[in-house]
């Protein structure tokens, strides 16, 4: 008996552009992808350092300071990078570059100009942009604890590449719609969108240990783009089974505190009687 066929609330992503010159490029690979950008003459293109493959030999890369992008002097101070790579087309014909996801993640195209010029987005998914894109660490301070995670704003009428783990749909939502998803797994969404963080059973965690999960409600009218797999979490969990498990990620926690107290205790009652006697 064949499984009966329901509709799925997302939808897959397929690149549209609404400008009349569309920059040409390529994405290549599987899990692990490489997306190709075709430069025009004096074209530039900016990337995150260390994404940079490999490009034509009429093509200059510099590692500068760009103000209008990322962080300041304050967030360098803290260990974070500063500089982008800017990549620009010195010679008279077309050339290209590549630029490989620094992780096991796929590549996305977001057109700005089909998002109403802004999009919100996780820091580290942001990965290179071709024209007109400001990247900028700073959101606006409004009554939404869920900039705490989408820290980067991309603004301009260009075109950006944003990276996802795992399995990458998108989910349009339409006015007053809701929409409960991990907020991990969100990798970038409209600045339409309203919403709100709720933890689950934080309680339960303290008790049994374990991850604690922050759902993230939704409410559209908007476009977010979600992932199933983040790479942070694919992180923790190679390092969890490299590593020797801790006392707190196992569930019998305060039981095996409890028996060790227990130990301690006849341990302490044993060495008095013998001094006793």
């Amino acid at each position: 008996m064949a499984a009966p066929f329901f509709s799925t609330p997302f939808q897959p992503y397929v690149y549209q552009s609404s400008q009349a010159a569309v920059t040409a490029f390529q994405i290549l690979g599987g899990e692990s992808q490489i997306v190709q950008i075709m430069l025009k003459a004096q074209e530039k293109l900016i990337a995150k350092p260390g994404t940079v493959y490999y490009f034509s030999g009429s093509i200059q890369m510099d590692n500068n300071y760009i103000p209008e992008n990322e962080a300041g002097f304050l967030q360098w101070i803290f260990g974070k990078r500063v500089t982008s790579v800017v990549i620009s087309n010195s010679g008279s014909e077309d050339g290209f570059v590549g630029i490989a996801a620094p992780s096991p993640a796929r590549i996305l195209p977001i057109d700005l100009a089909n998002f109403g010029g802004e999009i919100l987005c996780q820091p580290d998914a942001f990965l290179c942009s071709v024209d007109d894109v400001r990247v900028s660490s700073r959101v606006d301070q409004r009554p939404r604890n869920l900039e705490l995670m989408l820290k980067q704003k991309l603004e301009g009428q260009g075109l950006a590449f944003l990276l996802g783990c795992g399995s990458v749909v998108q989910k349009i939502l339409a006015p007053g719609e809701v929409f409960i998803v991990d907020a991990a797994c969100v990798i970038a969404m409209t600045s339409s969108i309203n919403f709100q963080l709720k933890y689950s059973n934080p309680t339960r965690r303290v008790v049994f240990g374990g991850d604690n999960q922050l759902m993230a409600t939704l409410s559209g009218p908007g476009v977010v783009f979600i992932q199933s797999l983040p790479f942070r979490r694919l992180s923790q969990r190679i390092a969890r089974a490299a590593a020797a498990p801790s006392l707190r990620d196992n569930p019998k926690f305060f039981m095996q505190i409890a028996l060790l107290f227990f130990l301690a205790y006849v341990m302490i009652v044993s060495s008095l009687i013998l001094t006793d006697a």
